[in-house]
């Protein structure tokens, strides 16, 4: 969930830091709002990387098999 919470700020950070889009808001510089976007767009993707990497997940899984054959 939150490599895509990542990918969307870090989306919306370049668009904001590359001119894509021009906004104009009142006292809010876009280039640095762009910056910040994109920071805390990788943040977020690395963060979710590193608590719930997918091997881990998998090496917990305890599967007990049983042979009912008699």
């Amino acid at each position: 969930m939150y490599i895509g919470l990542g990918i969307v700020l870090l989306v919306a950070g370049l668009v904001l830091a590359l001119d894509v889009i021009t906004v104009d808001i009142s006292y809010v510089n876009d280039d640095a709002l762009g910056t910040i976007l994109i920071v805390a767009g990788a943040l977020a993707i690395v963060l979710s990387l590193v608590v719930a990497p997918p091997w881990r997940r998998d090496r917990d899984r305890v599967v007990h098999h049983y042979d009912d054959r008699a």
